[in-house]
């Protein structure tokens, strides 16, 4: 059995839905309740007291004047009464076997004299004159009374549960039972949450009138930043922020300042877990608007049932009366063809359905005000303009389908809900919520352990994958190297003024937002700018707009015919750039880049790989100092390449180049010192090649030559050259006639002698002859009194010559060749390779060499 404690609790359990009635369905649920117990009212009232009290109506025959129910029976000897008995004698046996009350006015019709008017019946008594009656009543209940009568407690019982189910069946149905569980469940916690009462305070907060002072301040600043730039009038500048559609707002910078307190760590994880459970519930309920067809539906369902109801029951109610004439079909059994009978429950009835009506015609009414509800305003869209209006959450965006339906609904129980609940739809209150679970995070200390120096000796920090930046980055004024990966809501704020070192940014896949008063600094101090994107929409406006960048670097999909090459509208805005580095899958150069002609020093385009097919436009960019063109599947050199008359460095690098016989039109290029055509399938190297005579550094290791013409050592300027991993069997005599050569790789081919004019070249200090067929080093290695760095190793050597030692800058760590081999010296020439007073000081070949084998690796 349930105790009464257990009974009473189940009184203080609230459906979590409730939320979701709105006036008129709460409102209904009563009058169903009320319907329902009058229903049950009047049904128990009809299971034990209704009946009906029937009397026969009399004839005027004959045959009906008898004191009983009933034909006068036949007369048999065996049956007879006896006719000359005493009226006392016949009398006595009646009125000691009296018939019911009902039978009184039939045994008082005797005739005057005192007498029967006809003879009486003689026999056995049955004694059933009760039983007759009893069953004319049930006989006449069921035939004189009209079936509404006896059945309208039953209806009015169906009628008020299929009511009940229908009002509530949205909140039942599996489809949509399941949304709104979900709904009640973050809207309560939402409403709940320290969040949203954080956000909603702060937001009343900015009103006030310091900020409104701050408001006029900044404006003022703004206004004098933007007239004391350098050139370029405002009329100028503001159209091409708006044509750019970067646009900022002084109100923002200042109200995107938060002035808030930290909130408490676990406050904060569960307000971010309900921004992601808001953001999945807007997907899973805007596709779709099956709560609200399903709530209409079962509205017009109540409402086609309200009109059922009262048109039956205004027609039936007239015909509940308390009396009644029964003609049963029983004349055979008791004598008589027709009944007057009385329906004792007929009042009662009466009133019971007339109150049934009324309490009908409300519920009715209110199902029209329903419909006329939902019918009337679009509610499968819902608006937070007033929110808009009333906070700094200008973002927060409007719903439709079922989500909107839902927070109608809401609406109607009390707005303050939807209210609190848009702070978890607003991006800006998200961002906000971050931003301080970030600052909490990425506290001063911590930034100032993650910051090293790079190989260039500066000062750098790499952000990698958080929620955003953190305040503290702007207080590290010695940071000279930004980086900023994969940070999807990366926002620079005024305080970036404070860098006054920083030089370079990099934004990997990171779309950042600028303040307008940190993109007037950026744009007056940043010189290098790394931007890595997928799409080149991801590139941010403000970039092509930073006048006093110096290099710039795109990486990412420039080729979109979406988005136009580059995405650039001009570049003329760059005005100081000198080095555009374009990592891409370009076709054809962007001719924007000509915007840039007259600035721009280096040009690097590489290509991963796509076919650049179109290069005319390199013609116009004369100034040009350094090209490179990488894994552009180039099959020659471009001819628009010798246009290039300011041309120092060429880099053709992993191409698909066969032949160079175009070589011979460099001699116009005058000022061409560094050619680099490395990694490409070059068989020979042509006898023209002798009129590039400034040339000083030639790449042309990783190629497919089989030998080096005779007029390649006439270049007496060549300092570098390096013609690594080829199929090469001989070091042409000639190279004796390189005086200036340094760095000498001829690694990696099919040399079996090294020529003892080699060592002619007195300047050179890098030697790499590993991986040959080499069997011997000839002694006069000795007279290269400047080499720090030899590579032997992977010859076929037997020894190494003494002499090496009289080399008096080389040292055991540059001296790559096999333990077994550098064991087999003297002594005092190990002892002297060993020393390393001088190993902490490497030459500038040495240095020139290390830097070209890191290059060719990450390469």
């Amino acid at each position: 059995m349930f105790t009464l404690t257990e009974v009473a609790s189940l009184n203080d359990i609230q459906p979590t839905y409730r939320i979701l009635k709105p006036w008129w369905d709460v409102f209904m649920d009563y009058l169903g309740i009320v319907m329902l117990m009058l229903a049950i009212f009047s049904g128990t009232m009809q299971l034990t007291r209704d009946q009906v009290v029937c009397l026969p109506i009399l004839e005027q025959t004959p045959e009906r004047v008898g004191g009983f129910l009933g034909p006068k029976p036949p007369e048999t000897a065996d049956s007879l009464w006896d006719k000359e008995s005493t009226i006392g004698e016949q009398a006595a046996p009646l009125m000691a076997k009296r018939p019911p009350d009902s039978m009184a006015p039939t045994l008082r019709r005797f005739t005057q004299s005192g007498t029967f008017a006809q003879p009486q019946p003689t026999g056995v008594r049955t004694k059933l004159d009760f039983q007759q009656y009893v069953f004319v009543n049930q006989m006449c209940y069921h035939v004189a009374l009209p079936w509404y009568s006896k059945y309208f407690p039953y209806l009015a019982l169906i009628h008020t549960i299929v009511l009940m189910v229908s009002s509530n069946f949205w909140f039942k149905y599996p489809k949509t039972s399941s949304k709104i569980e979900h709904f009640v469940s973050i809207l309560g916690k939402c409403f709940e949450s320290p969040w949203t009462t954080k956000a909603l305070s702060e937001t009343a907060c900015e009103d006030s009138e310091e900020n409104k002072q701050r408001l006029a301040g900044a404006s003022t600043l703004l206004k004098h930043l933007s007239t004391s730039s350098e050139e370029g009038s405002p009329n100028q500048s503001a159209p091409m922020l708006n044509k750019s559609g970067v646009t900022f707002s002084v109100e923002r910078l200042v109200s995107e300042v938060p002035s808030m307190t930290i909130l408490d760590k676990k406050d904060g994880e569960q307000a971010k877990a309900l921004f992601e459970k808001v953001r999945k519930f807007r997907a899973h309920v805007e596709d779709s608007d099956l709560i609200y067809r399903l709530y209409a539906i079962q509205t017009v369902i109540k409402t086609v049932k309200f009109i059922l109801i009262l048109c039956y029951t205004m027609t039936f109610v007239a015909s509940i009366d308390f009396n009644h004439v029964c003609e049963p079909e029983i004349k055979h059994l008791t004598g008589y063809t027709k009944f007057h009978c009385t329906h004792n429950m007929a009042f009662m009835l009466k009133k019971l359905l007339v109150s049934y009506i009324a309490i009908i015609c409300v519920y009715g009414i209110i199902c029209i005000y329903t419909l006329f509800w939902l019918f009337r305003r679009p509610l499968k869209e819902y608006s937070f303009e007033k929110v808009r209006e009333e906070s700094s959450f200008s973002d927060i965006p409007d719903v439709k389908n079922d989500f909107a339906f839902l927070l109608h609904m809401v609406d109607q129980y009390d707005q303050l809900y939807s209210k609190r609940f848009g702070v978890f739809l607003s991006e800006v209150s998200e961002n906000k919520l971050r931003e301080i679970s970030l600052n909490h995070e990425w506290t001063f200390e911590k930034l100032r352990q993650h910051v090293t120096r790079n190989p260039q000796d500066k000062l750098e920090l790499h952000l990698f994958m958080i929620s955003g930046v953190p305040d503290a980055v702007f207080d590290l004024t010695d940071l000279e190297v930004l980086k900023l990966e994969l940070i999807p809501e990366a926002r620079i704020t005024a305080k970036i003024s404070q860098m006054i070192n920083l030089q370079e940014l990099h934004f990997y896949h990171c779309p950042a937002k600028v303040e307008q008063t940190a993109f007037i600094f950026l744009r007056d101090h940043l010189r290098c700018l790394h931007v890595k994107f997928t799409d080149v929409a991801e590139i941010p406006s403000w970039v092509y707009m930073l006048k006093n960048l110096r290099e710039l670097y795109l990486v990412g999909n420039l080729n979109s015919e979406n988005n136009k090459m580059i995405g650039l509208e001009s570049l003329r805005d760059l005005r100081h750039l000198k080095v555009l580095h374009l990592k891409s899958n370009l076709t054809k150069i962007p001719t924007n880049i000509t915007d840039l002609s007259p600035h721009l020093v280096k040009l690097v385009v590489h290509n991963d790989g796509t076919k650049l097919l179109v290069l005319n436009s390199l013609k116009k960019i004369m100034n040009l100092a350094e090209l490179e063109l990488l894994n552009c599947e180039l099959e020659r050199i471009p001819h628009a390449i010798f246009s290039l008359t300011n041309l120092q460095e060429l880099d053709l690098k992993s191409n698909n180049i066969r032949t160079i016989e175009e070589i011979i039109s460099f001699q116009h290029l005058k000022r061409l010192t560094c050619l680099k055509l490395w990694h490409n399938k070059i068989i020979t190297i042509p006898m023209s090649i002798s009129h590039v005579k400034n040339l000083e550094s030639l790449y042309l290791s990783h190629n497919k030559l089989e030998s080096l013409p005779s007029s390649l050592f006439t270049l007496l300027k060549l300092r570098y050259l390096d013609v690594s991993h080829n199929s090469i069997a001989v070091i042409p005599l000639e190279v004796g006639f390189l005086q200036n050569l340094q760095h000498f790789a001829i690694n990696g081919n099919k040399v079996e002698v090294v020529p003892k004019q080699l060592f002619k070249c007195a300047k050179l200090r890098t030697l790499c002859l590993a991986h040959n067929c080499i069997s011997a080093i000839p002694e006069k290695i000795g007279q290269l009194s400047q080499l720090t760095h030899v590579e032997l190793k992977g010859n076929c050597l037997d020894r190494l010559p003494a002499q090496l030692g009289q080399c008096c800058l080389l040292r055991r760590s540059c001296l790559i060749v096999e333990d077994h081999l550098f064991d087999s010296l003297p002594t005092e020439v190990k002892d002297g390779i060993n020393q390393e007073s001088s190993a902490f000081f490497p030459t500038f070949s040495t240095l020139v060499f290390i830097s070209s084998q890191e290059n060719e690796a990450l390469n």
